[in-house]
């Protein structure tokens, strides 16, 4: 047994109580006086928004005034600090709402043996064990909050805003440490993180890298991709020159490339070529690396070269989209080096370089096409910097220039973008940055929808993008219908969650126009949802019912609205389906609910905002603070001439809340200066309501 292990089992004997009791208990006394503690998680708080959602729901069940102070931890930072004995094996982080000197003020010091870090407005406070340490700065090896707090420090990068992680140099004692941990034979659970701190720096001897490379290969034999170190590893067999890198290389496949990107080699480049070629967008990263350290350092001209292998080759898209980034990623990475900035400068820098690259004769049409789309939201954020006294962040860049690259983007914009869309694999949060572009379609933006949805290659996140747009705005079809069904039935039907998405699950969309069309394959989707098989999509069922609506499918809804079953669309549904049998707005069946029993206040709020918009109803189910989306909503309820009083203050509570107003650097995609002044403005002109 490992010393870590033996110290946390004496720890616990000497204890009595754990710490998870020891916490619970100091924490329940810190309530009162406007600050509450919430009472420790379940699962079903597990995330920062369903904190913040317990907080507005205890406080109503309390009576308590709003605005209050407050502090929480999820189930996630749960899982990570407390083992199954409750234990505390990591440091808990604890969030909070309200003001943040009165929070840290009530949180103080922690309880005796546990010390508080508050890391700023910023931030999560966090809780820790106070451990000791010698004369030299290092643990005892058998303290294992002490060996984890010390290696949490040694990894922590000296600038994280930085193109590239940097940890600060080891003092011999701290090397001589970590080096006499990988002594003696090798329990890879016991030593990964000293051989991590140790590679960082390029400490890792040829010796230590061979035993661990024999260890790695007889513990995760067939898996090596699990142990957590194989990155940090093969960097260390590449950098000795060891022959064996390049059999892990073929174990580990694609995954390897960003490593092989750090030690440039031929056999390197070959190997992430060959990767790129096939559609992995991490390959392309590290094959533009590669290219231009061993062959065309400029940036451009490397990345010209390596789309017209991609174009030569037939390549996926996600190559190109790959490729894009990475030299957007390049130009801007190498400008922060030369100039020292830092990183929101090179944010700045960012979109400057897409607004160039857009109009570069130097590049092929297709990433021109992918600069202006990454140039959409920023060109104005581009001409705004460079008119700031000084240059702001361009300083040293002539500003006519760069404002005569923004005019030559807006004349090119139009014809780049024309019949295009965003990249349907991306994120949910990155689709979802851009829901607002879809509030009213175009023709050419209703065309590529259409193909999408036709397109069989359309994974389930892209078909509930698009389906969802189309179906909203009235103009989803048979032929729609008819794309999708019989041929994609069963991969339509496998399990795609969206509850934190403004888009639902697609069959869960195809049903609804399937029964509104009065399709023949209604009948058989409706049997579908009915079955008893598979389990997960019986949450999702009443969410058909907005199709065909009728008095008892809202009956149906209704019984499950006023229920205590989790709520994952079904009482937006009922409200949408309400407005459509009663022919009104939905905003108005929303607020006729305020107030009635049975219905969680909180969640009806975020639905009266969602459906301010009937023609796209956001399906959110958290009123996202950073979302343009719903700061549109929010104030289109706050003015609305024919909603309550009470439905107004919502709507005026969620705008005052919002990060365009309190936090403008959250925002996606960023503000202007205009747009942010504009939104100032309202509330100063609503401060009184």
């Amino acid at each position: 047994m490992d010393d870590a292990a033996t110290g946390t089992d004496r720890r616990r004997a000497e204890r009595g109580r754990s710490d998870l009791a020891v916490l619970t208990a100091w924490w329940r006394g810190l309530g009162g006086d406007g600050f509450l503690a919430l009472p420790p998680p379940t699962r079903s708080r597990y995330t920062q928004s369903d904190g913040h959602e317990d907080a507005a729901e205890l406080a109503a069940s309390r009576g308590l005034a709003t605005p209050l102070s407050f502090a929480y931890w999820h189930w996630q930072s749960h899982r990570r600090a407390f083992d199954r004995s409750g234990a505390l094996t990591g440091e808990l982080l604890l969030h909070w709402g309200g003001d943040h000197g009165t929070v840290a003020a009530r949180l103080g010091e922690g309880p005796a043996g546990f010390r508080i870090v508050d890391n700023g407005a910023g931030g999560a406070f966090g809780l820790d064990r106070v451990t000791a340490r010698d004369e030299t700065g290092l643990p005892d090896p058998a303290d294992p909050d002490g060996v984890r707090q010390f290696l949490g420090a040694l990894d922590e990068p000296v600038d994280r805003g930085a193109p590239f992680l940097r940890y600060r140099p080891l003092s011999p004692a701290e090397a001589a440490w970590l080096h006499e941990r990988l002594r003696g034979p090798l329990v890879l659970s016991a030593v990964t993180r000293f051989a991590v701190s140790l590679e960082r720096r390029d400490g890792l001897t040829p010796d230590e890298t061979e035993r661990l490379l024999r260890a790695w290969r007889e513990e995760y034999a067939g898996r090596p991709a699990e142990w957590s170190a194989w990155r940090e590893l093969l960097h260390a067999l590449l950098r000795h020159g060891s022959e064996e890198a390049w059999e892990v290389v073929a174990d580990l496949g694609p995954r390897a490339a960003p490593v092989l990107a750090r030690v440039p080699s031929e056999r390197g480049l070959a190997v992430v070529r060959e990767a790129a070629l096939a559609g992995d967008r991490a390959a392309v990263h590290a094959w533009l690396a590669l290219h231009r350290a061993l062959r065309e350092p400029d940036a451009v001209r490397a990345a010209a070269a390596l789309a017209a292998e991609l174009e030569a080759h037939g390549a996926p898209e996600a190559s190109s989209r790959g490729l894009h980034q990475a030299l957007v990623g390049a130009v801007t990475n190498d400008w922060r080096r030369e100039t020292g900035a830092d990183h929101r400068a090179g944010l700045s820098w960012s979109a400057l370089t897409a607004v160039r690259l857009s109009t570069d004769e130097r590049l092929p049409r297709a990433l021109r096409v992918l600069a202006a789309d990454a140039a959409r939201d920023r060109a104005e954020l581009v001409r705004e910097e460079a008119l700031r006294p000084g240059g702001g962040a361009f300083s040293g860049a002539d500003a006519d220039d760069v404002l005569a690259a923004v005019d030559r983007y807006e004349a090119a914009r139009n014809g780049l973008l024309s019949g295009t869309g965003p990249d349907l694999t991306a994120s949910e949060g990155a689709l979802g940055d851009l829901w607002h572009r879809y509030r009213t379609l175009t023709d050419a933006d209703v065309h590529w929808l259409r193909e999408r949805v036709a397109d069989p290659g359309t994974d389930l996140q892209g078909l509930g993008f698009c389906l969802e747009l189309l179906l909203a705005h009235g103009l989803a079809g048979e032929a729609e219908v008819e794309a999708l069904l019989p041929r994609r039935l069963k991969d339509l039907a496998k399990k795609y969650r969206t509850t934190y998405t403004e888009w639902r699950h697609p069959l869960v969309t195809l049903t609804c126009l399937a029964l509104d069309l009065g399709h023949p394959a209604a009948g058989k989707l409706v049997s579908w949802w009915t079955g008893a098989r598979p389990v997960w999509k019986d949450e999702l069922r009443l969410l058909t019912h907005l199709g065909a609506p009728d008095e008892a499918k809202a009956a149906e809804l209704w019984d499950v609205v006023t229920s205590p079953a989790h709520d994952v669309g079904q009482l937006m549904t009922w409200v949408l389906v309400r407005a459509r049998l009663d022919g009104e707005h939905p905003l108005l069946v929303a607020d006729r609910l305020l107030g009635t029993p049975g219905i969680r206040s909180h969640t009806l709020e975020r639905v009266l905002i969602g459906v301010a918009a009937p023609e796209q109803p956001l399906w959110h189910y958290a009123v996202d603070g950073r979302s343009r989306s719903w700061w549109q909503r929010a104030l289109e309820v706050a003015e609305h001439p024919g909603l309550s009083p009470g439905a107004r203050a919502i709507g005026l509570r969620a705008a005052r809340a919002h990060s365009l107003v309190r936090h403008p650097d959250r925002v996606r995609p960023a503000p202007t200066e205009g747009e942010r002044a504009a939104a100032l403005a309202w509330i100063e002109r609503h401060a009184d309501a």
